[in-house]
């Protein structure tokens, strides 16, 4: 017999794969020749610190295509414009309350083999960046999604201004507090101010 759904995590498995990723991660972080993180910044903002794994931030989401799946302009943290078509929407329920993210692809590439989730929270800003954080998910065909907020990262623009990020459109700005995932070094432990740019607007808030 077959299932339609993601199958029910065994906790235990499940986060020492997730504990061993997060390994991987800083030592690419630290000494990958690609790292994201320059070498003057990698003291403090390495190891990247988390919220510890919850399997309550797991839950299945269903996808409500949009009929049209236009394509819309969202800023970016270099104040470039960026090309974003709209798959549709994740429906799901966290810890008893309804909600719905965007699911975007970026254009030209038009990648649909991956879904790009951005979001923002009642962490961002505090506990987390205030641009906010990302989720990236390979394509379901059955509309179905194993949506994970402890796999949340934080754009590379945290670690390096050079980088272009997009912002999160303001329908992807969550009313509750996403405690999972990626989060910031204690406040006496960061070195660079945070600034949070609440003037990027979207057309998919309309």
């Amino acid at each position: 017999m077959t299932s339609c759904g993601p199958p029910e995590p065994d906790e235990n498995s499940y986060i020492e794969l997730l504990v061993q990723g997060r390994t991987f991660k800083d030592q690419s972080f630290m000494s990958g020749a690609d790292s994201p993180v320059p070498l003057d910044r990698r003291s403090w903002m390495l190891p990247l610190r988390y919220y510890e794994p919850d399997i309550a931030y797991r839950v299945p989401a269903q996808l409500d295509f949009s009929e049209e799946q236009p394509v819309f302009e969202i800023p970016s943290s270099t104040g470039l414009i960026r090309n974003f078509q709209l798959v549709g929407h994740l429906e799901f329920v966290l810890k008893g309350e309804s909600l719905r993210l965007a699911a975007l692809v970026e254009l030209p590439s038009g990648d649909f083999s991956r879904l790009f989730v951005p979001f923002r929270d009642q962490t961002s800003g505090g506990e987390t960046y205030p641009a906010g954080r990302y989720l990236d998910l390979d394509v379901s065909t059955t509309g179905l999604y194993d949506l994970d907020f402890n796999r949340a990262y934080h754009p590379f623009c945290y670690f390096d201004e050079a980088y272009d990020c997009p912002y999160p459109p303001p329908q992807n700005r969550l009313d509750t507090a996403i405690l999972a995932g990626e989060k910031l070094p204690p406040a006496n432990e960061r070195r660079l101010p945070l600034t949070d740019d609440e003037s990027t607007s979207s057309e998919l808030d309309r």
